[in-house]
């Protein structure tokens, strides 16, 4: 298979930030968000940059850095950032994810936060004693702004998820924790090894959840406005509210410098014997495996790669980088982002959400041919709360979701959503299916 150039669909923050506050039409937008995430374009690649974003390039460039230092850590500073209580979801996990089957992957490491809250759990409480507290009422400041503003935003979080409320008190909501520690697990920062780390992985953990925000209420617009049953705002409410966002720190190893040679995934074949110049699925997956992302929204900051030494360089093998398989099938790679953008991909959930009116496609990143050089870069899967709902939008169906003729397009180890979600699920069941799938 030849892959095609990837042409990205392109919006300026401004843009972006102008259709959300209606001092511009959302028309060109919408138009924007059809080509690239939408159901009617078979050749969506389920991928969008947003460009010109202030602050973000400085942010880029203290950040990424720090992921091959990371990585370079003696093994016993990397073991205790190391959190397998969590199934490795927190912290340090090297050789832990399994893609492409059941092959461990070695080809790249992983550091794993919270870029909103230190700790799911205490935020979690102290959103619901200030609710309970609101709800008995203080006549002495019922007019005060600050608190009427504070009781509109609680009243606005428990109607964007009801069923937030099937936690009945602290202890059940301990309890949950305790038995669900990839998804509740606190932060585990490298304070003494490599201080520097949370600061700059909280900042622009935050930018790109600000951005994604934006562009969620853009969403919003778009599947509204062709799905009857669709209920308002529910793209953008999920990110603006759930306090339950991971960010992944990637440092993707050069083919000689991982600490398992013998890892197949490290193996980088320019084609089948068979036949020049064409290659099947996993000859584009040698440093990440082919597959969908669960959440709702991903954002995704311009891969940086680095010689033997650390330092900054341009990839010297144009075949290298991420890699998407459209709606259709096509494989279209690699896909190259300027600086100055965030790019967003679209995840089962909010496919589900949408009712396949958005769709996650599979992606996969194919490894640099020349030695000694290493690829770093930086995710945030933004996505609901553990009891959130996924529920299809009225008058939509499994099949519409995910229809039987998109799975034949699937790489062949991609797992497909109906075999991990069901209806009825909440996201935390989801996840758990997911999770189990892959580790």
């Amino acid at each position: 298979m030849v892959p095609r150039n990837a042409n990205v669909v392109k919006i300026s923050y401004n843009d972006l930030v102008a259709a959300c506050s209606n001092d511009a039409s959302s028309s060109s937008v919408d138009d924007l968000i059809e080509q690239a995430f939408g159901k009617a374009n078979s050749s969506s690649l389920g991928i969008i940059a947003i460009t010109d974003i202030p602050s973000l390039p400085s942010l880029r460039t203290k950040l990424l850095p720090l992921a091959p230092k990371l990585a370079a850590l003696p093994p016993q500073q990397l073991e205790e950032i190391t959190a397998p209580e969590s199934q490795y979801q927190v912290g340090w996990s090297h050789g832990r994810e399994k893609l492409e089957g059941d092959k461990l992957d070695f080809s790249k490491g992983s550091y794993y936060a919270n870029p909103l809250t230190d700790d799911l759990v205490e935020s979690m409480l102290q959103r619901r004693r200030y609710n309970a507290a609101s709800q008995l009422g203080d006549g002495d400041n019922d007019n005060d702004e600050s608190h009427v503003h504070g009781k509109q935003q609680m009243e606005e979080l428990l109607k964007w998820d009801e069923s937030l409320n099937q936690i009945q008190n602290e202890e059940e909501l301990r309890q949950l924790a305790s038995a669900n520690p990839a998804f509740f697990a606190p932060n585990v920062w490298p304070t003494k090894s490599l201080p520097e780390l949370e600061n700059s992985l909280k900042e622009m953990g935050q930018l790109i959840h600000r951005v994604g925000v934006y562009l969620a209420k853009c969403c919003d617009s778009y599947v509204a406005a062709r799905c009857p049953g669709y209920k308002p705002n529910t793209l953008e409410s999920i990110l603006l509210h759930s306090k339950c966002c991971k960010a992944r720190l990637l440092h993707y190893f050069a083919k000689d410098d991982t600490s398992d040679s013998s890892n197949n995934n490290n193996n980088v074949d320019d084609g089948d014997n068979n036949n020049s110049g064409i290659a099947d699925d996993t000859q584009f997956s040698s440093w990440c495996g082919w597959h969908n992302d669960h959440g709702s929204l991903t954002g995704l900051v311009p891969a940086m790669y680095h010689d033997e030494n650390g330092n900054i360089v341009q990839c010297p093998d144009e075949d290298a980088g991420l890699y998407i398989k459209s709606r259709n099938g096509d494989l279209v790679g690699p896909v190259k982002l300027p600086e100055n953008a965030l790019a967003f991909q679209v995840g089962e959930t909010m496919q589900v959400h949408t009712g396949g009116w958005l769709h996650a496609t599979p992606h996969a990143v194919r490894g640099c041919k020349k030695g000694g050089i290493s690829r770093s870069t930086f995710a945030v899967f933004m996505e609901p709360e553990y009891h959130s709902s996924m529920d299809l939008p009225a008058g939509r169906s499994v099949s519409d979701t995910q229809c039987e003729e998109a799975e034949k397009s699937l790489p062949k180890t991609v797992r497909t959503l109906r075999s991990r979600w069901k209806l009825g699920m909440n996201f935390g069941e989801f996840s758990e299916a997911t999770f189990a799938a892959f580790h």
